[in-house]
């Protein structure tokens, strides 16, 4: 009986090559070891991968410019899905492939380094130097510096009321994000640091992390030697004056050679100076006692670079970094470890 199944298959065959002359032999594949189509194993449906989402967001106080927002969506981001993703919001947007956004974001998560994350680049608008400062957001209003480049921060308050109160609103109920100051970090370089970090102080509920990388904390009310200039600065005036913003962390980041510039003549460039003493408080003669974020009460690390940890504010000094984009794109690893790390206190269901 088991050879019956053989034979009329040989019969078929043969039949299908006429009777007149001989067949070539024909190899017979028994129909228990054919798999039926249905059970081969199917391929799992490919996750997306990264994408750029592109938008026009209005800002009445700047029109008839508007917000240019480049959203970067995490691979495997599923608009209908339940995952929510903490958010990095970044000054001077149209930096992002300078920096290498997109690239340091995916081989990041790729190596589990950190958790999917979206990026929410903001394209400067045309007033950059009027629009990245500081603000004073109990009394409505910007808090500007006269340089000898201009006036700096003259529309710092309009513009990080919209980033508060429009930008952050609108991309929460339009993306799967979490909405937790702990899971909602801004990020900026040079004059776009100086406004990051502003925003995370005037706006503590909103921004939990900041990211400061060669910020412009030189600017000052007093244009005048250089104790005037030292004793008047802005935005370290402002640290001393404030209380502590609970749950605020901050990460800055400043190059070895980012200047030449040494104010006070103690062999240390005003760029790590100045971020120096927005940290410890100032102890020169030219603004002596003043607080800084040590005396609020936030624990410090100096060496972020080569000891990493979780404190509320970290310094990372990178050794050569200058003042372009290049070095920000080699700050920017540490940066993102630390705001959106395996490790850090940031909350993703």
């Amino acid at each position: 009986m088991r050879l019956l199944p053989w034979l009329l298959a040989f019969a078929l065959v043969a039949c299908a090559h006429g009777g007149g002359q001989p067949s070539p032999p024909a190899v017979i594949v028994p129909a228990a070891m054919i798999v039926p189509q249905r059970a081969l194993p199917s391929n799992p449906p490919a996750l997306p991968g990264p994408a750029v989402d592109i938008r026009e967001i209005d800002a009445p106080a700047f029109a008839p410019d508007q917000g240019h927002i480049a959203v970067h969506l995490p691979a495997g981001y599923d608009p209908a899905g339940v995952r929510r993703y903490p958010v990095l919001y970044l000054n001077d947007g149209q930096d992002a492939e300078a920096v290498a956004l997109q690239p340091t974001l995916a081989r990041l998560q790729g190596q589990g380094l950190i958790v999917p994350a979206i990026g929410v680049a903001i394209h400067m608008l045309p007033d950059r130097r009027g629009t990245y400062g500081l603000s004073d957001r109990a009394a409505g209003r910007s808090v500007a510096a006269d340089t000898r480049h201009g006036r700096v921060g003259a529309r710092a308050h309009e513009y990080s009321e919209w980033v508060a109160k429009t930008l952050v609103p609108y991309v929460d109920a339009h993306y799967r994000t979490v909405d937790a100051p702990s899971s909602r970090a801004v990020l900026g370089w040079s004059l776009g640091a100086l406004n990051a970090f502003n925003l995370g102080w005037q706006y503590p509920e909103l921004f939990g992390r900041v990211g400061a990388f060669s910020p412009s904390l030189w600017l000052s009310s007093e244009q005048g030697d250089a104790n005037a200039v030292e004793r008047s600065r802005l935005a370290q005036a402002m640290v001393a004056s404030s209380k502590p913003r609970s749950g605020l962390k901050m990460f800055f980041a400043v190059g070895s050679a980012e200047e030449t510039d040494d104010r006070d003549g103690d062999g240390i460039i005003d760029a790590i100076d100045d971020t120096r003493d927005l940290i410890l408080g100032s102890g020169s003669m030219a603004a002596p006692g003043m607080r800084g974020l040590l005396q609020l009460g936030y624990s410090v690390n100096l060496d972020h670079a080569r000891r990493p940890t979780q404190d509320d504010v970290a310094l990372l000094l990178l050794d050569g970094g200058q003042h372009n984009q290049a070095s920000w794109a080699r700050m920017l690893p540490a940066f993102l470890q630390w705001a959106h790390g395996r490790q850090a206190p940031t909350a993703v269901p």
